[in-house]
C-alpha cells in the first residue's frame, strides 16, 4: 500500500525519532511511505486558541497537499483529531463549501498510527521486540477526539519481550493541553504531578503514548524529579526489533 506521511510540527522540530520510526515500521511491513514536502502544520494550535480564521491557510495547505493520496498516516492522535474534527469546520466558516467538502474528504482518509495498523492494514503483531517494562498513557485527544480506544494496547500486547503494566487512573489528563500548560501553569503542574505519581507507581522503565506533546510534558516532569522513567513514542516501540 502507498501511504502518505504527515509528520507533525513536534516530530519535525523536536522528536524526529518518532517520525523516522513510523516510516521504518511501515516499510518493514511492506508498504511504500511517501513524504510530501509541501506539508506544514495542521493548524490545531491556532484553532484551539481562538485563531480559527488564521488557521484557514493551513487547512487549505493540508487539503491541497494530501488530496491525491488514498491513505494518510499521522503519528499523533491530537493532530489526527484536529484534521478530522476541525478542518472542515474552519473551511466552512471562513472558506467555502468546496473547500469544506474537500477537507472532509481528505480528513476521512487520515488515520492515527494505531488506527492505520489495526483498521486499515489489519495487523496487530508488527514483529516488534522491546524487552522493557512499559506503561501506556492514553492521551486525551486520542481517547476523546480520534477515539482510538484500545488499539495501542492491542499492539503493545503483541510486542515480544515487552511487559505491559496498567497505569492507574490512565484516562486522567497529564495537564499539557497545548497552551493550557502555559495559561494555567499551576493547575497543569498539579495534574502532571498526579500523572507522574501514577507512572512511577507502576515500576515501569518506559511510559509510552501516541502523542509526542503529552510525552514531552510528562518527560519534563519525570526528568526534573529524577524518577528513572523515560518516555518513548508508540511508533518507536513498534519499530524496534531484536536487530535494532
Amino acid at each position: 500500500m502507498r501511504i502518505a506521511f504527515f509528520a507533525t510540527c513536534l516530530a519535525d522540530t523536536l522528536f524526529p525519532e518518532a517520525a523516522k520510526a513510523t516510516v521504518r515500521l511501515l516499510e518493514r511491513l511492506g508498504h511504500e511511505v511517501v513524504f510530501p514536502f509541501e506539508q506544514t502544520c495542521c493548524g490545531q494550535m491556532h484553532i484551539n486558541t481562538g485563531y480559527q480564521e488564521q488557521a484557514l491557510p493551513l487547512v487549505k495547505r493540508y487539503a491541497a497537499t494530501f488530496d491525491r493520496y488514498e491513505v494518510i498516516v499521522v503519528p499523533s492522535g491530537s493532530c489526527a483529531g484536529s484534521i478530522r474534527h476541525q478542518h472542515s469546520m474552519v473551511a466552512a466558516k471562513y472558506g467555502d463549501a468546496g473547500l469544506a467538502s474537500r477537507s472532509a474528504d481528505v480528513a476521512a482518509r487520515t488515520y492515527e498510527l494505531s488506527e492505520l495498523l489495526i483498521d486499515v492494514l489489519k495487523v496487530e503483531d508488527v514483529g516488534a521486540f522491546y524487552p522493557h517494562r512499559v506503561t501506556y498513557h492514553p492521551t486525551c485527544h486520542s481517547l476523546r477526539m480520534t477515539r482510538v480506544g484500545d488499539k495501542p494496547l492491542r499492539l503493545l500486547r503483541q510486542v515480544r519481550g515487552l511487559e505491559l503494566v496498567e497505569l492507574p487512573d490512565a484516562e486522567q489528563c497529564c495537564g499539557f493541553g497545548g497552551t493550557f500548560a502555559l495559561k494555567n501553569a499551576e493547575t497543569s503542574a498539579a495534574m502532571l504531578a498526579d500523572k507522574m505519581t501514577n507512572v512511577v507507581s507502576t515500576g515501569a522503565e518506559v511510559c509510552t503514548a501516541g502523542d509526542t506533546s503529552c510525552l514531552m510534558h510528562i518527560n519534563g516532569g519525570l526528568s526534573r524529579s529524577s524518577a528513572g522513567v523515560r518516555t518513548v513514542h508508540l511508533a518507536e516501540i513498534l519499530a524496534s526489533t531484536e536487530s535494532s
